[in-house]
């Protein structure tokens, strides 16, 4: 057995995954009881639950730096494995969740952020530059970092797909 085959055999089969929409437009609409809709959440979930892992929690919040912080806290109180973050990974003014969730790091998988961008350039070409979506270890957890489009949720979460429980088992060591 190879070496990287043989961490696989070791890794968790299935992570607990708390999915977090960040996304002040939507969070407006919900506080005022509108209707609205969470596709990158909705999107993030299936891929999450097509990999064989669960959902232990959803929940939507707004472009806000205190209730980031918030859930990346009650993520790392958690016996979650995953915090996956949709959303505020742009460029403009209210995208805020990069700068918000990196303090937290001990690491950052920079690998993970240059493949994702690779992949994407496929799909969207030099659009794919916009986004500064991420991947880092806290606490022997995984935070991950992605744009809230269903598309970039799609892409990140096909790439990684077999790799997730391999990386959880390695942080948590």
């Amino acid at each position: 057995m190879k070496p990287h085959e043989e961490h696989r055999a070791h890794a968790h089969e299935k992570l607990r995954v708390r999915v977090v929409t960040v996304s002040s437009s939507r969070y407006a609409k919900k506080a005022a009881g509108e209707k609205f809709d969470d596709v990158g959440g909705d999107t993030a979930e299936a891929g999450i639950l097509a990999a064989g892992h669960s959902v232990a929690s959803r929940s939507l919040i707004s472009d806000d730096a205190r209730m980031i912080r918030r859930e990346v806290r009650a993520f790392l109180g958690s016996h979650d494995d995953l915090l996956l973050l949709t959303g505020g990974t742009g460029v403009s003014s209210r995208d805020i969740t990069v700068e918000t969730v990196r303090p937290f790091f001990q690491k950052e998988l920079d690998g993970f952020g240059e493949l994702f961008r690779r992949l994407s350039y496929d799909e969207v070409g030099m659009a794919a530059i916009l986004s500064r979506a991420t991947l880092g270890v806290a606490k022997g957890k995984l935070i991950m970092c992605l744009p809230g489009s269903p598309g970039a949720v799609k892409t990140a979460l096909k790439a990684t797909a077999g790799e997730l429980s391999h990386i959880a088992h390695i942080a948590k060591s």
